[in-house]
């Protein structure tokens, strides 16, 4: 799954597009995903990272050690 963020688990919702006469027909609503490379002094190298915008937000708060953290916790691969 191509539209999934490591760290938050945001993935696409669903929807529907709603015509002027009011017919619907399916839609996605996709996370602003984005890849990112951070440097992981504990490890000595550099990781790349697939992450929502809101993720980065929270990696430049709370620091790249514990992010990766939270994601080994979730079960994800770093």
């Amino acid at each position: 799954m191509s539209a999934h963020c490591q760290l938050t688990g945001a993935q696409p919702g669903f929807g529907n597009h709603i015509s002027h006469s009011h017919r619907r027909s399916s839609r996605r609503f996709d996370p602003n995903i984005q890849r990112k490379r951070y440097w992981l002094p504990s490890e000595g190298r550099h990781v790349r990272l697939t992450l929502s915008a809101r993720a980065i937000k929270t990696i430049d708060t709370i620091g790249v050690e514990a992010a990766v953290a939270r994601i080994r916790a979730r079960g994800g691969k770093v």
